[in-house]
C-alpha cells in the first residue's frame, strides 16, 4: 500500500470522526435546548395580593393561577402549589403576573412597612383606572398630579374670571407612589335623559399611597375632596412645569 493511499485513508477516517463528533455535539445541544423548553407548572398571581394577606386566603379569593412555562423561565424559589406557604402571609404587595416565590411570604408580623421617606408622610387617594394611567402606576413610580375643579369648589361662581369656570391645572409636578392597593369594583348608575333608562356599570378603582410633605398633603386632600385628580406617569425625560389653568375659553388655543 502506497504512502498516498495510507494518507487518503487517514484523511477519510479523520473526516468521519469529525462528522461523528459534530453530530454528537449537535444532538447534545438539541437535548439541552429541549430540556430548557420543557414546560413546568408554576403558580402566578392572577390578581394583586396585598401585604399581610395569607396564601390560603389569597387562594380562596382566586388570586393564584397555575401556568405552564419553559423551565429556563422559572424564577428561583417559584412554587407550583401553596402548601409550603399556606399559613404564611405576603411580606409585600404581589402584583398580577408575578411568579409566586416562597421568599416573598413569611410569618405574620414580619410584613414590610411602607417605605415612607423620613421627611414625608403617606397619604392615600382612590382613583379609577383612567386616572391612574390604566393601572401602569406602580410602587416607585413618579407621577404628576392634575386636578379639575368646578366653580362651586372655587367659591367664585359669580365672578367673571377663569375661577368661575371648571378648569384643569397641574397640582404637583412630581410625587412618588409608595404603594398601590388591589383593584376593586364600584357600581356607577347613570340615567339616559332622552329615554329615562337607567344603566349600572362596574368601575375598577384602586387606592394609591403617595409620599408627601405636609403642604403637598393638604393640597392633595383638598383637591380630592373638592374636585377630580388625574395622574400622569413620568419618565426620566418627562417635562412638567406649572402653567395657566385650562378652561373652555382657552381649550383650543
Amino acid at each position: 500500500m502506497g504512502r498516498r493511499t495510507v494518507m487518503l485513508i487517514a484523511a477519510v477516517l479523520i473526516a468521519a470522526l469529525g462528522t461523528t463528533l459534530v453530530f454528537v455535539y449537535a444532538n447534545n445541544a438539541n437535548d439541552r435546548a429541549l430540556a430548557d423548553q420543557k414546560p413546568v407548572k408554576v403558580l402566578f398571581a392572577k390578581t394583586a395580593i396585598a401585604a399581610g394577606v395569607s396564601a390560603s386566603d389569597a387562594s380562596k379569593a382566586g388570586a393564584f393561577e397555575l401556568r405552564e412555562i419553559a423551565s429556563k423561565s422559572v424564577a428561583p424559589g417559584a412554587l407550583s402549589d401553596i402548601t409550603p406557604i399556606a399559613n404564611k402571609v405576603a411580606l409585600a404587595q404581589i402584583f398580577p403576573g408575578e411568579q409566586i416565590i416562597a421568599a416573598k411570604f413569611g410569618d405574620r408580623g414580619s410584613v414590610t412597612s411602607l417605605p415612607i421617606p423620613g421627611d414625608r408622610m403617606g397619604i392615600s387617594v382612590q382613583l379609577a383606572d383612567p386616572a391612574r394611567v390604566a393601572g401602569f402606576v406602580e410602587p416607585g413610580s413618579n407621577v404628576a398630579i392634575f386636578v379639575t375643579l368646578t366653580p362651586q369648589a372655587t367659591g367664585n361662581q359669580g365672578a367673571n374670571t377663569a375661577a368661575a369656570q371648571s378648569f384643569t391645572r397641574l397640582l404637583l409636578p412630581k410625587v412618588e407612589v409608595i404603594a398601590v392597593g388591589p383593584t376593586t369594583f364600584t357600581n356607577s348608575t347613570s340615567t339616559n335623559n332622552s329615554t329615562g333608562q337607567t344603566n349600572t356599570e362596574q368601575l375598577p378603582k384602586a387606592i394609591l399611597t403617595l409620599a408627601l410633605t405636609q403642604a403637598e398633603a393638604q393640597k392633595v386632600i383638598y383637591a380630592s375632596q373638592n374636585g377630580d385628580l388625574y395622574f400622569g406617569l413620568l419618565t426620566g425625560d418627562s417635562k412638567v412645569a406649572p402653567g395657566a389653568p385650562t378652561t373652555v375659553d382657552n381649550l383650543f388655543n
